[in-house]
């Protein structure tokens, strides 16, 4: 049973059930939003949303099966009205393009979610676009840094999970040298100073995710 037109109907996404039961309480005190669905990975965000058609969906990055990302890709291909906000703890430029690319009308981080969550489902309802100003400003910080490729992400998280070059070079079946050509441009395209510092970039930015 839906409610009236003049209610947001509402989709949360989560592998976490206290923070869905968070924002179900949240939105429960609002007169003018219904949380209609419920789902814990990116396959079921799909199958909620067609079964469900909300207004908003708020969707986690990080989850079991599918991402967030793939998520809303998948639902925005099918569904190109769709308005969505992620939710999440990553702040990194690199995540945050990721899901505006994707479809994504707004980003928050879930530690505001009491200050800002239910004024960002009534802008994205009204068909605005909403980005937290510090993760604005982060994204334009490194608007003209250099991107890493593919590969060079694959270099990077090996590099994280503590493979040393010879191991590197193993895994993708190339030269040690060519693996060191890679090391450089990661570090040239992060500023980093080394291999560390790198992979701590990497995470911070959203290259990577351990």
């Amino acid at each position: 049973m839906t409610g009236p037109p003049s209610v947001i109907q509402i989709l949360t996404v989560d592998d976490h059930a206290l923070l869905r039961e968070g924002i179900a309480a949240l939105v429960a005190t609002q007169s003018d939003m219904k949380l209609v669905a419920e789902a814990a990975n990116g396959r079921e965000a799909i199958e909620q949303f067609r079964k469900h058609n909300p207004d908003v969906t708020l969707m986690d990055l990080q989850m079991p099966e599918m991402s967030g990302i793939d998520a809303i890709a998948a639902i925005r291909a099918e569904f190109p009205g769709a308005r969505i906000v992620v939710l999440t703890t990553y702040a990194g430029d690199v995540q945050v393009l990721r899901a505006l690319k994707a479809g994504a009308q707004a980003y928050l981080l879930k530690s505001l979610l009491r200050k800002e969550l239910l004024e960002t489902i009534r802008v994205v309802h009204a068909g605005q676009k909403r980005v937290q100003h510090e993760i604005a400003s982060d994204v334009a910080q490194h608007a003209t840094d250099g991107a890493l490729t593919a590969r060079e992400i694959d270099v990077l998280r090996l590099i994280a999970s503590g493979n040393a070059n010879k191991e590197i070079a193993a895994r993708f079946s190339i030269t040690e040298e060519t693996v060191k050509g890679h090391v450089k441009n990661i570090l040239a395209k992060l500023g980093a100073n080394d291999r560390t510092h790198a992979v701590t970039i990497g995470l911070k930015r959203g290259f990577i995710d351990l």
